[in-house]
């Protein structure tokens, strides 16, 4: 936890500052970073009752999945997922109500006729509430960075 409290600040000061020189958004590799600055040790498994209350994905390989508004999973992918970026829904695999690394996968759902799943690597448990705060103070960094430049 006290490794978390150093990281984050300097995650979210070093985004912050990629983002503005980089004109706004984050870029996916940056977004990861701010996940995963925010993730617990990795597990094994966690429990799926057949709904997904939201998802973000990151890159072509990562995605975070929300389970219940204040419960969210990082999932890391075997490889890069076809079309994740850009798709409109997902799925997800599971067995006996729960989704596990290694065997369970993620279904992207998109026009291409050829849907590949995309294997579970890791699943990482996301503190939510400490994220949204990372993300808050980014965002504030970057308004205030915008000011700045427009004096």
């Amino acid at each position: 936890m006290y490794f978390r409290k150093l990281i984050v600040p300097a995650v979210v000061a070093t985004l912050a500052l990629s983002a503005c020189a980089s004109g706004g958004g984050l870029r996916d590799a940056e977004k990861l970073s701010l996940y995963r600055a925010n993730a617990g040790e990795s597990v094994g498994s966690f429990n799926f009752f057949g709904r997904i209350n939201g998802w973000t994905p990151l890159g072509d390989s990562a995605l975070a999945v929300w389970t219940r508004p204040n419960e969210a999973w990082l999932l890391e992918l075997h490889g890069p997922c076809q079309d994740l970026e850009y798709t409109q829904a997902i799925g997800l695999t599971s067995s006996g109500s729960r989704v596990y690394a290694g065997f369970d996968k993620v279904l992207v759902r998109s026009s291409n006729p050829i849907n590949i799943p995309c294997s579970i690597r890791t699943i990482q448990p996301l503190d939510v509430k400490a994220l949204r705060a990372s993300e808050k103070e980014l965002r504030e960094a970057k308004a205030e960075e915008r000011e700045a430049g427009a004096s």
